[in-house]
């Protein structure tokens, strides 16, 4: 059974309009990797002999805007006034990857994959140059520039770390025997938002290290949720993922037997140039969203499930990219919120909520491992643990037997195939409310929009009995791939809404995980979707940042009708 890919191919190739050629490679080099047993490593007392010697700096605090200010309607959802302020500060280009550096040559990883002011981040790099510098962006609009430079180090000794170990059975490689290099204390200068710290060697070698700053007392309209879980699901670093492994597997065999069943955020990206897939299928929401001034507030998976109730304060969450991998707490969290308070629920990209997965911890901290067995059978916990924490190949497979599209809307249909063109879009229900001010009509196609991976309505599938279907896209046969081989009578990509009748809130999924990426700017692209999308998106925040959507427009059940 073939397997159902992501889009980190599929986003460096459109992510052309912010002009980074995303790398998907193995990060070996000045890292070297142990394929063994893993290694027994006394990690307190090395760790701590060290851990008082490195450089401890701190951002020169500079004057910025309040998070906590004004509020106020716009034509794309609801406003912030320290948004629009923060975004009229110069910006600049520099936290763009330049040259022909190696992927290998610089690459790090930090501690902490969300923080706040007044904590320490501590950063781990490996990088055999003499010295090295970390500049810490913060990634928007300004100007068009795409960041705002918010921090830099002074110049560090490069010191190339220690292979990093291979946990057997599970395939889990981490990097948690590096020694620390810097720890950089968060100060009122990181405005929440999300960041992108870049390594910079004094070779020339460069890459990322992203990191999530947010608020706690945020009570902003939108969270942005980078979407981490699944960033990790597909790092390939050290040769293993959840998807990809070293070594022989049968022929056919699925999933593959040598993939990971537990990967580490104690590791730098293997792709992204270190950023994961920010770059390629989030940023552009975010640039977008900065842009417009909306009232945002950022989080990640682990956000979620660390601080579920927070979830109240809040009118809508975006889920972003392609959010496949999903633990039980954070899905909990979102549905409770849903279902009680009226908290709207965006899925940006396809795939959404199907992975099941779980958070452990790491020598480094808690939440910084994520299990998936992706076979309910082989998990340790099948036997004695709560059904609902044992990880099958999907949520929706024993014992479990939770399918996401309850939840969702619908469920994932596949992907269109590597060198495939990106297909139209198509109207379905012209008379929604997400379609206001475009002019669409049924049936009207709006090209280049549906790539990668997809979503199809099945009736046969559980969903809310109140579903609205507002688009219905073919797929070409021959050019599709599903999760049971190549299609011979073609698909579907749906765009689904429902509301909750008890609490109003809204759920609403893309149904193609290239939503985001046709938020950008085509050039000279013929036929782009751009335009057309952003009027549907912001059409969409709008709805969703007034409160529960259902209030206002319930949806009107149109699935019968297929």
């Amino acid at each position: 059974m073939p397997e159902p890919r992501g889009s980190k191919t599929k986003s460096s190739q459109l992510a052309i309009w912010v002009s980074i050629s995303l790398c998907v490679a193995l990060a070996a080099g000045a890292t070297g990797f142990y394929l063994g047993s893993r290694v027994s490593f006394a990690r307190g007392t090395s760790r701590s002999s060290v851990t008082t010697s490195i450089p401890r700096v701190t951002a020169t605090t500079t004057t910025v805007p309040s998070a906590t200010s004004s509020t106020f309607s716009g034509s794309d959802g609801v406003k912030a006034s320290w948004v629009v302020a923060q975004n009229k500060l110069p910006g600049t280009t520099s936290w763009k990857i330049t040259g022909n550096s190696a992927p290998s040559g610089i690459s790090g990883f930090a501690n902490l994959t969300y923080a706040k002011v007044g904590q320490v981040v501590t950063l781990y790099v490996s990088s055999t140059s003499a010295t090295f510098q970390v500049l810490a962006y913060r990634m928007g609009y300004y100007g068009g520039t795409g960041a705002r430079l918010i921090w830099t180090s002074a110049n560090l000794e490069g010191v190339g770390q220690p292979p990093c170990t291979l946990a057997k059975p599970v395939n889990m490689v981490s990097c948690d025997n590096w020694s620390p290099s810097l720890k950089v204390t968060i100060t009122n200068a990181f405005v929440q938002g999300d960041y992108l710290f870049k390594l910079v060697s004094s070779s020339g070698a460069q890459s990322y290290v992203p990191l999530t700053i947010w608020d706690p007392a945020s009570t902003a309209t939108y969270v942005i949720k980078n979407d981490v879980l699944t960033w990790q699901a597909w790092n390939p670093y050290g040769g293993y993922d959840f998807y990809t492994g070293l070594g022989k597997c049968p022929p056919n065999h699925y999933p593959l037997c040598s993939r990971a069943r537990t990967v580490s955020f104690d590791r730098p990206y293997a792709y992204g140039n270190g950023a994961g897939d920010f770059l390629g299928n989030e940023y552009p929401l975010v640039y977008w969203a900065e842009k417009h001034g909306l009232d945002v507030t950022y989080w990640t998976d682990q956000t979620v499930v660390q601080h579920p109730t927070l979830l109240a304060d809040h009118k809508a969450i975006l889920s972003l990219g392609h959010d496949e991998c999903w633990s039980l707490r954070e899905r909990t969290a979102v549905e409770n919120a849903n279902h009680v308070n009226g908290l709207n629920v965006i899925f940006f990209g396809a795939s959404a909520m199907l992975r099941h997965v779980r958070l452990q911890s790491s020598p480094l901290g808690s939440l910084r491992e994520v299990v998936d067995y992706r076979n309910s059978y082989k998990d340790p916990l099948y036997h004695s643990g709560n059904p609902l924490e044992v990880t099958g190949n999907t949520w929706s497979a024993p014992p479990a037997n939770w399918p996401e599209s309850r939840f969702v809307g619908e469920s994932y249909g596949g992907y269109l195939m590597n060198g495939v063109a990106p297909k139209s879009f198509v109207v379905y229900d012209a008379s929604s409310w997400i379609f206001a001010g475009t002019g669409l009509k049924k049936g009207q196609a709006v090209p280049g929009v549906l790539a990668s991976d997809f979503d199809s309505f099945k009736e046969s599938n559980p969903h809310p009995s109140n579903l609205q279907i507002l688009g219905h896209s073919p797929l070409s046969s021959g050019q599709v791939q599903t999760n049971i081989g190549p299609s011979k009578d073609g698909l579907y990509s749906d765009m689904t809404y429902y509301t909750d009748p008890a609490s109003g809130g809204g759920v609403f999924d893309s149904g193609t995980n290239n939503w985001i990426n046709s938020l950008s700017s085509c050039n000279a692209i013929q036929s782009c979707p751009s335009k057309t999308l952003r009027r549907i998106t912001g059409n969409l925040l709008k709805l969703f940042g007034t409160g529960p959507s259902g209030d206002t427009q319930p949806s009107i059940a149109n699935w019968q009708n297929f």
